[in-house]
């Protein structure tokens, strides 16, 4: 998905929305849509079936949560496809577009879809971790959507730094433009300030404060998990594309005792 600005200047996309990220947000709007048509009953075992609950790890009872025990396994990665309400999901598909775009115009289709993957997996690793043994459903996407922010940062202010100010030139480094080393990421101010508020920002929402959290508890484990595994790891995905770097339009198109209780929302 190509839009364009006016004029001349409309000859050149300013922003690309590459097809797996297209399909990504279609498939997480279907799956919404769909347990909307849902009788409450069935749409509330789907949840428990599909959400992470730590539980699950931890208790010989859990065989009777939805979906044992098979669950155990593809809830890692089927709670990405589920979210609390709209607006949890409208939340998650805002960064996904603007960040999630960014990395698979950078690596491609196939290497964002693994690394998303990856990212949630250790969001729901870190929730685990956190609170093993507890009956907390979690779900939504965002753990793997704070993964790709924090990859995005290691090249995205380099790229405005090498922009002019131009939005074609920008779009154009944030393909192009070498990734920042670790190191370099963590001494670069502009990173350091944007960790900040993130982690001010998943405080607040751990204790009740800040947009969403009326509807379920943050997950800010799961945040905290993906977006240092998006960070730390982006390297190994991102070098292989980097040795030898495609074309831009290559990179483009490429309720008893486990009845489910509000999940947690991430």
């Amino acid at each position: 998905m190509v839009f364009t600005g006016p004029g001349e200047q409309g000859k050149q996309p300013i922003f690309n929305v590459p097809t797996s990220v297209v399909a990504v947000l279609g498939l997480l709007i279907a799956i919404h849509v769909v347990r909307s048509l849902l009788p409450i009953d069935m749409d509330n075992w789907l949840v428990g079936a599909t959400a992470f609950i730590p539980i699950r790890y931890s208790d010989a009872e859990a065989i009777g949560l939805p979906g044992q025990p098979y669950a155990s396994y593809t809830s890692w990665l089927t709670h990405m496809l589920i979210h609390g309400s709209a607006l949890h999901l409208m939340f998650n598909a805002a960064w996904l577009l603007a960040f999630g775009g960014a990395i698979a115009n950078r690596v491609g289709s196939t290497r964002f879809l693994l690394f998303a993957a990856l990212c949630g997996f250790a969001g729901a690793a870190a929730y685990l971790y956190v609170r093993w043994g507890l009956f907390a459903p979690m779900v939504g996407a965002s753990g793997a959507v704070m993964g790709l922010m924090g990859a995005s940062l290691r090249f995205l202010y380099p790229a405005l730094d090498n922009g002019g100010g131009s939005l074609r030139n920008i779009h154009r480094n944030l393909r192009t433009v070498p990734l920042m080393s670790l190191r370099q990421s963590l001494t670069d101010i502009r990173v350091i300030l944007t960790t900040g508020m993130l982690i001010l920002l998943n405080l607040a929402g751990a204790f009740g404060m800040g947009p969403g959290t009326s509807e379920g508890a943050i997950a800010w484990e799961a945040h905290a998990g993906g977006y240092l595994a998006g960070f730390l790891l982006f390297g190994l995905f991102d070098a292989a594309t980097h040795n030898n770097i495609a074309p831009p339009s290559a990179l483009i198109e490429d309720d008893d005792e486990h009845s489910v209780s509000k999940p947690t929302l991430h």
